[in-house]
């Protein structure tokens, strides 16, 4: 099992490394502007380093929730992409708010895109499971098998044999 989980752990790892980097960034914030633990405000440049800090913060456990059942349930390798977008867009968001609060907003809608896809293919995960456990209902297996029949009976011409 962990062997199969091992893109998802990475994902998760960078993560981690990118909130540690997130919090770094305030610490220097801190001390480029003079504001002192516990002060939350001061300058404008420190607040919009704050507050990115902590709204990123703030949406990390979904993303890590959404992510692993994602990937457990309905797909690792859509789960670990939309996972890297979501963290590419989350880096953005960071840069963007630092800078001005105009420039968080196209990333901030993209990592929340992003973090829709992950809720929605969890949800379809789940509930795919719960159906064939519960009500032995296999959707994929019935699906693939009307795709079959919706492509017509065009069926392969057969080779003929040759009578020995």
């Amino acid at each position: 099992m962990f062997e199969e989980t091992a893109v998802l752990a990475a994902v998760t790892i960078l993560g981690i490394l990118q909130q540690a980097h997130f919090c770094l960034q305030v610490i220097s914030a801190r001390r480029k502007f003079s504001v002192r633990p516990p002060a939350t405000s001061g300058p404008a440049e420190f607040e919009r380093v704050f507050r990115a800090q902590a709204n990123c913060s703030e949406y990390f456990p979904i993303f890590v929730a959404v992510l692993w059942l994602s990937g457990l349930f309905f797909s690792q390798g859509l789960a670990s992409a939309c996972g890297l977008l979501y963290l590419y867009a989350r880096l953005s968001y960071f840069r963007g708010y630092s800078r001005s609060p105009q420039q968080r907003l196209l990333p901030l809608y993209f990592s929340a895109l992003l973090l829709w896809i992950l809720l929605g293919t969890s949800c379809l995960g789940v509930l795919l499971v719960f159906l064939r456990l519960y009500l032995k209902l296999d959707v994929l297996e019935h699906f693939s098998g009307l795709l079959t029949l919706l492509k017509g009976s065009e069926e392969p011409p057969s080779v003929a044999q040759d009578p020995k």
